[in-house]
C-alpha cells in the first residue's frame, strides 16, 4: 500500500503511483485520481488575460485555481507554477526551482458571488491537456512531495 494522501475526501490510503495512469482516463476515473491539498502560486494566461492565482488542489489530470474572476468553461490556459523544495529532496540534488509550464482547460467554474454564505470557495476547475511524459512526470513529482509532506 502507497502513502496516505490528504484528498478532497479525507486520509486515504491511496497509492499515489495510481496517479500515473495515462490521461486515456474516463470521466470517473479522473474524478479517482488521488487530488492533493496544495498552496501554490500559479500564473495563467488565456487569449485575453494573464493572471497571477493560487492552486489549492492537484491530481494527476487537473487543478483547482482559487480565484474571484475564473474564465469561462471551455477557455484553454497557459499555466506556470514552482515546485517547492522540501528539505529531504534538495540533499538528493533536486532541482529547487523546477517549474513547470502546463496547458489546460477549464472545466468547471463555481463563480465569485459575495456574500453568499454557500460562496467559500471561487474558482474554476482546470483539466490539463496535451501533457508530455516530462511534464507529466514533472506533475507526479509535485504530488509525490505533497502527499509525503500531508
Amino acid at each position: 500500500m502507497g502513502p496516505k494522501v490528504k484528498t478532497k475526501g479525507g486520509d486515504v490510503g491511496a497509492d499515489v503511483g495510481a496517479a500515473t495512469q495515462s490521461l486515456g482516463l474516463s470521466d470517473a476515473e479522473r474524478r479517482r485520481a488521488p487530488r492533493v491539498f496544495v498552496d501554490l502560486e500559479v500564473d495563467y494566461a488565456s487569449e485575453e488575460n494573464y493572471l497571477f492565482a493560487y492552486i489549492t488542489d492537484i491530481s494527476a489530470t487537473g487543478i483547482f485555481v482559487r480565484t474571484t474572476t475564473p474564465e469561462q468553461p471551455g477557455t484553454h490556459l497557459n499555466l506556470r507554477f514552482q515546485l517547492p523544495p522540501p528539505e529531504t529532496n534538495a540533499r538528493r540534488g533536486a532541482k529547487p526551482d523546477m517549474k513547470i509550464e502546463v496547458e489546460g482547460e477549464v472545466i468547471w467554474v463555481n463563480p465569485y458571488r459575495p456574500g453568499a454564505p454557500d460562496n467559500l470557495h471561487p474558482g474554476m476547475g482546470v483539466r490539463f491537456v496535451g501533457l508530455d511524459d516530462e511534464v507529466r512526470d514533472q506533475l507526479l513529482e509535485l504530488i509525490r512531495r505533497f502527499a509525503y509532506l500531508s
